[in-house]
């Protein structure tokens, strides 16, 4: 994770199942992640929606059977209790943003 600026670095570490610095927002959390080539994420959900922009590599993200992939500068959505499963074939970064469910 050495790629990310020095101000990043210094932040927080998530404490999650990736590798990512914590930047704590009211009513988000902004995590900038780093997922090792060949990492897998399998199906779960967030009680959180969520949103991120890859920075370097690519996301592969499946919602509803669907694949699709997410290169830099795509952005991706994920909406509160969706299941979702994840891979990442090449190193990849990204700035994820996990809003607090206003919905709830």
């Amino acid at each position: 994770m050495s790629h990310f600026p020095s101000l990043i670095r210094n932040l927080p570490k998530f404490a999650g199942p990736f590798d990512a610095f914590r930047l704590q927002a009211n009513d988000c959390d902004v995590l900038f992640a780093s997922y090792p080539a060949g990492t897998m994420i399998k199906p779960h959900h967030h009680e959180t929606e969520n949103v991120g922009v890859i920075t370097q590599g690519e996301l592969i993200l499946v919602l509803d059977g669907d694949e699709i992939r997410y290169g830099p500068g795509d952005w991706y959505h994920i909406a509160a209790r969706v299941i979702h499963a994840a891979r990442f074939e090449k190193d990849t970064s990204e700035i994820e943003f996990w809003f607090a469910d206003r919905k709830q």
